[in-house]
């Protein structure tokens, strides 16, 4: 086994790599960023992994961006269990206390020695196809609703000025769903606007009125369904109008593929997250699975941490999903 050992290396950042890998996005979701290298026995920088450290109340938490980016072809999975094996060591002797789950834009092969962890997955469209190929994939109901917005005259408009509105939606949706409240409007403003011109907000309108939204941050890499939310009764087709609209404007300008962002695997049926998972699958794309996971570094920090998560919202990912891990 070709073992990797992790080392900070320089951001070198360009529009082949996820956007979220960015340092323009990194410093704004986090107090510490960089990135961690992986170098095989020879020195060679095999893959590298983008992260930022979150540190309030004398607490510090790494959480990882993306997931290992491969720079000299596929990582193999022994490989990436070598790398996040020892970048653990890594924060460890920084400092920190400890590694919590990755956003769900983030999915690992694998996970190191001794984490906890859980299966995750996500549906990626491939963009490269033609225009007429992606509106097949998409299910036929769907397809149905998209047209039927399109006839009942929604429109999809674009713009750094719907900022505030798409703010407003999604806050909402997430409050009639039951999740999280996402940050307040001026986190989430920093966030949307670190990325410049690598950020799409697209917002569905009829007779006036914006009824859903999508914030999309993309380079060639990938685009991502970052927030997205509808008015408490859209009109029929508007939030699968606003996604088909997305896509398609994405691949005209060479964005390579469209990820939904994370799903649950094997989510109760019925259940919210089910909703979820079909949603995303409806519009046909490949469902991709992989790993959520989390290290404790610092027992006391990670004591503090589960209890507190486990009651704001009864556990974080990993605490709800682990016991799918097989």
């Amino acid at each position: 086994m070709n073992n990797l050992t992790a080392t900070e290396i320089q951001i070198q950042w360009h529009s082949a790599l996820p956007i979220y890998a960015s340092e323009s996005f990194l410093r704004a979701v986090g107090d510490q960023y960089g990135w961690i290298g992986g170098e095989d026995s020879t020195g060679s920088l095999r893959c590298f992994l983008p992260y930022t450290i979150i540190r309030k109340a004398g607490f510090s938490l790494v959480r990882f961006r993306t997931a290992v980016i491969p720079l000299a072809g596929d990582l193999g999975l022994d490989e990436e269990k070598s790398f996040l094996t020892s970048v653990v060591e890594h924060f460890r002797l920084m400092g920190a206390g400890m590694i919590v789950p990755a956003t769900n834009a983030a999915l690992f092969q694998t996970y190191p020695e001794g984490a906890a962890a859980a299966p995750y997955g996500t549906f990626i469209k491939d963009l490269e196809k033609p225009e007429a190929d992606l509106f097949n994939e998409i299910h036929a109901d769907y397809r149905k609703k998209i047209r039927s917005a399109i006839k009942a005259g929604v429109e999809i408009k674009s713009g750094e000025q719907y900022l505030e509105a798409a703010y407003s939606i999604v806050s909402n949706t997430l409050k009639r769903s039951g999740a999280d409240v996402i940050k307040n409007s001026e986190d989430f403003k920093k966030s949307v606007l670190s990325l410049g011109e690598s950020v799409k907000i697209f917002v569905a309108e009829y007779q006036g009125v914006l009824h859903a939204c999508l914030i999309s941050p993309f380079s060639k890499y990938s685009a991502y369904t970052f927030y997205g939310g509808t008015i408490p009764e859209p009109q029929k087709g508007a939030m699968h109008l606003v996604h088909w609209e997305a896509m398609r404007q994405f691949r005209e300008m060479g964005v390579r593929q469209f990820n939904f962002q994370g799903v649950r695997v094997n989510p109760e049926q019925g259940s919210k997250q089910e909703g979820i998972l079909t949603f995303k699958q409806r519009f046909g794309g490949r469902l991709v699975q992989g790993y959520m996971w989390k290290y404790s570094l610092c027992p006391l920090q990670s004591t503090i941490y589960s209890v507190a998560v486990r009651l704001l919202k009864g556990g974080d990912i990993v605490d709800q999903e682990h016991h799918k891990l097989s």
